[in-house]
């Protein structure tokens, strides 16, 4: 299974709750925290809600 590297790059003030708990639930912590996840279907719909909070990258 693809693997995708997600780091948070812009902060959550002014966005809405559901935004800051789907970063939370992410397990994304403080800006400029990168973490790895598997590509499933859950993880790439919750990166595409904060697509504008985060930078992806695929991994090989």
């Amino acid at each position: 299974m693809a693997r995708i590297s997600v780091t948070w790059k812009k902060s959550t003030i002014g966005y809405s709750q559901r935004q800051k708990r789907i970063i939370e639930s992410l397990g994304l912590r403080r800006l400029n925290h990168t973490v790895e996840h598997d590509a499933t279907p859950s993880i790439v719909g919750m990166v595409n809600k904060v697509s504008h909070l985060v930078e992806v990258r695929e991994l090989d």
